[in-house]
């Protein structure tokens, strides 16, 4: 196997079980790994840290084991075992309200690089990584393993995430079908709520499970509110407001598909039509056109406006602008949910952009809540950066 030496006091982080070692931490590869491959990482001194997949870039190692587990045959089946176990410990798999989650999220559950989402018998992994990528016949066995005659199917889409590599077949597709089953789209329960996921087609694995408790919050405050759902992707807070009890409640978003999903999630639901109109537009220029105090209630959850540190500071400027708009226009006594989901962009970072913005708007607000991401995207308490989802829940006067 091949190693990578590391500069002098530079395994710090390792010893503190940080699962990245970045480029600048390398003073030597021994051999010639290709990406994706299973490298040993040892200490200036020649100590064993640990074992990773290798890649190019600024994480130069994303590791999988502080010890030999990597090397032992089943080490896939117990990882994802692992991850289920925690999932059944949190009430979620098994449950009779909810049969989605997600199964795997990376760093969270020791597989830095590996996202897989569970829609109620189908398994929907997104590699980030060459190593994981390189690893998706070995993961799709053992989710066989783990689940057993549960399992109806496991979709590989990583064409969009994992990096592109000469050799690698970055095409789509399913690994495993059980006998008859056809489907690309599966409706799911969350919360008793239910949706139509499209795995092939939607964003993502095609659906945001990282919003079902805060999804769970819009519902307690809707009932009786008009409410706007900025960026909704196929409806989510639409759903759950509207099942609360929401006057009515107007769903914008830029996507054809998405509001196709919207509207065909209204009516699985069997809300009547009347209290619920998609726009398919873009969500800024929407709110900008928005009468003030139309709206008792609304939910800003944009895409990341930063999806590396260059991107920073134009990212919390948007943040600024988009909430300035939002706490502008909501009625007086009214609630707005707004979301970051940038991972460069911290708690602290966001909880300013948002101060800024009600001073800008010169409205009277307070914060009822901090919001996070759910049980199922796990952070491990070694990879800080794992907690990406950040929201605020405010109170406007």
């Amino acid at each position: 196997m091949d190693k990578i030496i590391l500069r002098p006091r530079r395994e710090e982080s390792i010893l503190r079980f940080h699962p990245w070692v970045f480029s600048g931490a390398i003073a030597q590869v021994v051999g010639s790994p290709a990406e994706g491959d299973l490298v040993g990482v040892f200490s200036a001194d020649g100590h064993f840290l640990a074992y990773g997949h290798y890649q190019v870039g600024s994480i130069a190692v994303r590791i999988l084991s502080f010890d030999e587990d990597v090397l032992r045959p089943d080490f896939w089946f117990r990882m994802l075992d692992r991850a289920l176990r925690l999932r059944i410990a949190c009430g979620l798999h098994g449950a009779a309200q909810t049969n989605c989650y997600r199964l795997v999220h990376g760093e969270g559950d020791g597989l830095p690089g590996l996202i897989i989402d569970y829609y109620d018998g189908v398994c929907v992994m997104q590699a980030h990584s060459a190593g994981m990528f390189r690893a998706k016949a070995q993961i799709c066995e053992a989710l066989k393993e783990v689940y057993g005659a549960s399992l109806l199917a496991v979709y590989d889409k990583s064409s969009g995430t994992a990096p592109f590599k000469a050799g690698l077949d970055l095409v789509d597709g399913y690994l495993y079908r059980a006998d008859g089953f056809t489907a690309d789209e599966r409706t799911v329960l969350e919360n008793s709520n239910r949706f139509l996921v499209d795995w092939t087609e939607g964003q993502k694995t095609g659906f945001f499970l990282d919003q079902r408790e805060n999804r769970a919050a819009v519902g307690r405050l809707a009932e009786g509110r008009n409410v706007l759902n900025l960026f909704c992707y196929t409806g989510g807070f639409s759903i759950y407001a509207l099942r609360s009890g929401a006057v009515h409640v107007d769903s914008v978003d830029s996507s054809r598909k998405a509001m196709d999903l919207v509207d065909r999630n209204v009516a699985l639901n069997g809300f009547d039509a009347s209290r619920h109109t998609s726009h398919c537009a873009d969500a800024i220029d929407f709110l900008r056109e928005v009468p003030e105090g139309k709206y008792d209630l609304i939910i800003v959850d944009p895409p990341a406006f930063a999806k590396h540190r260059g991107a920073l500071k134009n990212a919390l400027r948007a943040y600024q602008r988009l909430n300035a708009a939002a706490i502008s226009k909501v009625a007086p006594g009214g609630f707005v949910f707004t979301f970051s989901c940038s991972q460069v962009v911290d708690k602290e970072g966001f909880a300013l952009a948002v101060f800024s913005a009600a001073a800008e708007a010169r409205r009277s607000v307070r914060i009822l809540d901090r919001l996070c991401q759910p049980a199922d995207h796990a952070v491990n308490i070694y990879h800080p950066e794992g907690e990406y989802l950040k929201g605020l829940l405010l109170y406007v006067e």
